[in-house]
């Protein structure tokens, strides 16, 4: 039964928009929030970049620690996802948690942190197939080129049918996972200098100066398991569904990137995988993989690099174009980006403006692009490694305040007795998060590149907190102007249900024959 006073909804003028339901199931959303992980690009990109930078060698062993810390979130997250069903999520449970003052800063917070995730990856993809362009087929062409491609691509299969993106996600990420898994074998069975080795699990080896770093990458690897509640207005059974996908995509991630990045350490050695990964950087995993699979497994793994980078650009999209559309739905944007597609019932203006802000986003970094043709450090190092700490950022504090809201919601509702031991997951999930997120802070001028004594350390979390207070300021001009709009902050189709039981309550007409 809906939640929610009819006192509340009796304001809510209108119909509330709705995306299409029963369109995916169990593995198909387990396959679209995988996809937004990445497997090669992580495995490739971000696990060289912690051995080699951070000088991390335990890090399959922070992907244990930090995957039992997502599976505790995510006991009082999945247990919320039965309770509400709206393509806001995080915003949403923060909303019907902590109010509608904190969703709305939750929904700016959200909003800017998948975007700036999203609009990051154009880099590191327009790069790489630029770079294949050029070795296989004698192409020279600037990386903002096939960026910018992408974008119009992307924002195509955007405005279409969500189960068409599943398929185009599913093909992707079945491959590169296999390719991983196929490389994976053969380090271990093919082992470096040090042999089958466990030393990247001894708890000694995570102590340094970058593990504040460390961690950030590590959790940001992660990051798409908790999009399956965006989605659940379009499942079968999101009661059901939402629960099961995020608990096996938060598991299949922890293993998966464990064992893929002990795979590294093994192939190259614990005693020389920081030396290694710091002299190949994201060329390691090839490296690597040539010398035991060949040169043909190689170039086939660098192809599906790239098209698995473009699996994760669509992912994010998609959950973008569905933050937009809830909020539109809710007033937090104007109404028209609440607007679906009519054919495929898509959130085809929350995809367009995705698209457009994408748009922006890379001509600024290619217009300012002063770096010779070929070099990675605009695309890469500023666009891809800049605004994806932003997002990770801003998904961690998220996560946080989502499972400070869930506590507040079970609390309300006289259910905490029953509900204690997710509430002290939750809990203890929320401190640990927060722990993480004072490491990464403190680290954020390793990160960027920069000295600890840098103004520019402090951009990231900067970002966050203006798009917090942007937020804030917003639900509270919105409560004293719009009251009735910002009552139904979180409630999405429920506003519409609950607005039809009333009018069936109070107008026989209307309960026999359906509103208008």
């Amino acid at each position: 039964m809906p939640t929610g006073t009819t006192s509340e909804i009796s304001t809510f003028k209108g119909r509330a928009r709705r995306l299409r339901a029963d369109r995916i199931g169990v593995a198909g959303l387990l396959l679209s929030v995988v996809a937004a992980s990445a497997p090669l690009m992580v495995t490739a990109g971000v696990m060289p970049t912690t051995y080699g930078t951070m000088g991390i060698v335990g890090q399959p062993l922070l992907y244990v620690a930090l995957g039992a810390v997502l599976t505790l979130f995510s006991v009082g997250y999945a247990e919320m996802s039965r309770h509400v069903h709206n393509a806001g999520a995080f915003y949403a449970y923060i909303a019907r948690g902590l109010g509608g003052t904190a969703g709305a800063a939750a929904s700016v917070v959200a909003l800017v942190s998948y975007s700036t995730m999203q609009v990051g990856i154009y880099g590191i993809f327009g790069h790489e197939l630029a770079t294949l362009l050029d070795d296989h087929l004698g192409v020279s062409v600037a990386w903002w080129v096939p960026a910018l491609a992408a974008v119009a691509v992307t924002g195509a299969l955007g405005w279409l049918k969500t189960d068409l993106n599943v398929k185009v996600l599913g093909v992707l990420l079945l491959v590169e996972c296999a390719m991983v898994a196929v490389f994976d074998v053969a380090a271990f069975a093919g082992p470096g200098a040090d042999g089958l080795s466990f030393h990247a699990f001894d708890p000694a080896t995570l102590s340094g100066a970058g593990l504040g770093t460390a961690l950030c990458l590590t959790i940001a690897s992660f990051v798409g398991f908790e999009q399956a509640a965006v989605y659940a207005e379009e499942t079968s059974r999101p009661q059901v569904v939402v629960a099961r996908v995020t608990f096996l995509a938060v598991g299949f991630i922890a293993l998966f990137f464990a064992v893929g990045s002990w795979a590294l350490s093994v192939a190259a050695g614990p005693s020389r995988i920081v030396e290694a990964s710091r002299d190949a950087g994201p060329g390691l995993l090839f490296v690597l993989a040539e010398d035991r699979l060949g040169a043909g497994f190689t170039d086939v793994m660098h192809l599906f690099y790239v098209t698995g980078t473009f699996a994760a650009l669509l992912s994010f999209h998609n959950v973008v174009a569905r933050y937009a559309f809830a909020m539109g739905r809710e007033g937090l944007l104007p109404a028209a980006v609440s607007r679906t597609a009519r054919t495929s019932g898509a959130p085809a203006h929350g995809s367009l403006l995705q698209s457009v802000v994408s748009l922006l986003v890379v001509t600024v970094f290619a217009v300012t692009d002063d770096r010779p043709h070929g070099d990675p450090t605009t695309p890469v190092i500023r666009l891809f490694t800049w605004t994806g700490n932003v997002g990770a950022l801003g998904v961690i504090l998220l996560m946080a305040a989502t499972s400070a809201a869930v506590i507040a919601f079970f609390v309300r509702r006289g259910a905490a007795r029953a509900q204690a031991p997710r509430l002290l997951a939750s809990a203890v999930a929320g401190l640990a998060l927060l722990v993480i997120t004072g490491y990464a802070v403190a680290d954020f001028g390793a990160l960027l590149g920069t000295g600890p004594r840098s103004a520019l350390r402090w951009l990231p979390p900067g970002v966050i907190g203006l798009a917090a207070v942007a937020g804030t300021v917003l639900g509270l001009v919105l409560k004293a102007v719009r009251p009735e709009a910002h009552a139904r902050i979180g409630l999405g189709n429920e506003a519409f249900q609950l607005e039809r039981a009333a009018e069936a309550a109070t107008d026989p007409a209307t309960s026999r024959t359906g509103a208008p």
